[in-house]
């Protein structure tokens, strides 16, 4: 496992670098408007905490690797409380009608992250324990480096409008320390863990697409966020074609 984590370390390193974080970075840019992106992201995130409480947790197993698993998912599978939480102190809670939210919901704009999500179910419904451990370290390692910048932005805006941000300031970062969580000794419990050949080379291959999903999910953030009027984008859903409802 040392292996796979210098990998997940070093591609951490390259994924910090995307546009987006710069973005975030941009004190020159309204820290609001740094955080805009967040309605984007809902699919997302909503999907997170089911990938977490249906599907890398297994009650039924008694593998190490499946218990430290289990324990980790009991502190990721509610953080969209949190979200949910931060949306309306950021102003983004507004008033839609129910069809007009699910056409947000399921729009061009959401495409790519629940796309992103649906890929990491398909990875962890086909994993193992220990391949699942490989899928929850990248997210993991990609979710510090996203949660360092929101929490810099969250401070800011908690200045300005006195108000505490759960999910993207510092309360959030606490707990993404860039690994599972479940044990005191997470890294040293990591370290001790061998591979087989076969093994090896699959943890590359799966943190290398999952590294692949996570930067094409903030690519498609960062595209929204600077594409997009950001209240256009959110309240003005695609309309429905009456034609294809006729038929």
């Amino acid at each position: 496992m040392k292996e796979i984590l210098a990998f997940i370390e070093a591609k951490k390193q390259k994924f910090a670098q995307l546009p987006l974080l710069g973005f975030m970075q941009d004190k020159n840019i309204d820290p609001r408007k740094r955080l805009a992106w967040s309605p984007c992201a809902a699919p997302f995130i909503m999907g997170f905490g089911e990938l977490n409480k249906y599907v890398f947790r297994d009650l039924t197993s008694s593998d190490p690797i499946q218990l430290l698993i289990n324990q980790h998912t009991e502190e990721d599978d509610h953080h969209w409380l949190w979200f949910l939480s931060d949306i309306d102190k950021l102003g983004f809670d507004y008033s839609l009608r129910f069809s007009d939210s699910m056409k947000f919901l399921w729009s061009e704009a959401t495409k790519t992250p629940r796309w992103v999500v649906h890929q990491l179910f398909r990875y962890a419904l086909e994993s193992d324990p220990l391949q699942k451990l490989v899928i929850i370290e990248v997210l993991e390692a990609t979710g510090n480096v996203v949660f360092t910048n929101t929490a810099q932005v969250a401070q800011e805006l908690q200045v300005i409008t006195g108000n505490k941000y759960l999910y993207f300031g510092g309360f959030h970062l606490a707990v993404e320390t860039g690994h599972a969580t479940g044990t005191n000794d997470i890294e040293n419990f990591l370290q001790t863990i061998e591979m087989n050949d076969i093994q090896h080379q699959a943890a590359l291959q799966l943190a290398e697409k999952v590294f692949e999903l996570i930067t094409e999910l903030v690519n498609a953030l960062f595209a929204y966020v600077t594409t997009y009027d950001d209240q256009q984008a959110f309240m003005q859903p695609s309309t429905i074609d009456n034609a294809v409802i006729a038929a």
